[in-house]
């Protein structure tokens, strides 16, 4: 679980606002975080196939986000990826 401190740092980093927690680049940086946490978890714990589930299931929309922003926004996109480390 991604901690209040942490998600209102990449809030402030990624969103207009502190309060702005609805937009594309917020949402997949938190998805960012979350996927990266899981990824260590599941290194300790390889059997943990629940985590593994929702690990697919948060790239899967951090995917359809992305995919979402490359159609309205490539210019936001390639900020995005560029800053996250996100490569396609």
């Amino acid at each position: 679980m991604i901690s209040k401190e942490r998600k209102a740092e990449l809030i402030t980093q990624f969103g207009k606002d502190e309060r702005d927690t609805g937009t594309a680049e917020v949402q997949i940086a938190i998805f960012s975080a979350r996927i990266r946490e899981l990824t260590e978890h599941l290194k300790s714990n390889p059997k943990d196939h629940s985590t593994r589930r929702g690990l697919l299931k948060l790239v899967g929309k951090r995917r359809r986000l992305l995919n979402w922003l490359i159609r309205t926004d490539i210019a936001r996109y390639r900020t995005v990826t560029k800053e996250l480390g996100i490569r396609k």
